[in-house]
């Protein structure tokens, strides 16, 4: 599910990537959980193989924290390695998955269109969004500043996701489909998780616990 090798984890990209599963059909009310990862601070390099971790994942009440090791160094675009079992577990440890999962990295804004966000969800099965603070490969315009406004996102001609908005006056998140969700549905679903700041409350969440649960960790 998540090699660590860098042929075996391309060669998976492309074999989920050209998958096609039934599109999500949201129901009128979905949970919506979120998940985050971070790892200690203090080591040489982006990040190495080993370095601890502490992943996090939240929908409704329910709330998920593991920690761990990351299983490969980082690399972009090869994400799923590092990050992608910590996730799992996190999510897993919920009990009941939610109807649809917003993750902290891209979807099918990657060069293989099955970033973390993809993957994650295709080894759930569980739909999934991606939002991160800037693309990674895709290019387009910021919309208009108005909360709610949105703009492609586009890579090699194809729309992978869109530049959203969340509040007027804030810099605007990178959203990009994920598994089983297209760019519309992907927008709406994060906009609708909105609450007072620009990240969606389900992100934010996680990413507060999984930093609280770092530092008592440094600190004991």
């Amino acid at each position: 599910m998540w090699p660590t090798d860098v042929d075996e984890l391309v060669e998976l990209q492309e074999r989920i990537a050209h998958l096609e599963p039934a599109p999500w059909i949201p129901p009128q009310t979905p949970s919506v959980g979120g998940c985050f990862v971070c790892f200690g601070r203090g080591g040489e390099g982006p990040g190495a193989p080993g370095d601890g971790g502490w992943a996090v994942a939240v929908c409704g009440g329910a709330e998920a924290v593991v920690e761990g090791a990351a299983g490969a160094p980082y690399r972009p675009g090869l994400l799923a390695a590092r990050e992608g079992p910590l996730l799992e577990r996190a999510v897993r440890a919920l009990g009941q998955l939610p109807d649809v999962l917003l993750v902290n990295a891209v979807g099918r804004d990657h060069p293989r269109r099955a970033g973390l966000a993809v993957h994650l969800g295709w080894v759930l099965g569980v739909p999934t969004v991606g939002v991160t603070h800037r693309p990674l490969l895709a290019a387009g315009p910021w919309p208009e500043d108005v909360a709610g406004a949105r703009s492609p996102l586009i890579v090699d001609g194809e729309e992978v996701g869109a530049w959203l908005r969340t509040r007027r006056g804030a810099r605007p998140l990178a959203v990009s489909a994920g598994w089983r969700t297209d760019v519309a549905t992907a927008v709406d679903v994060v906009m609708a998780a909105v609450a007072e700041a620009r990240t969606p409350e389900p992100i934010r969440r996680a990413r507060r616990l999984a930093r609280t649960a770092r530092s008592a960790f440094t600190e004991a």
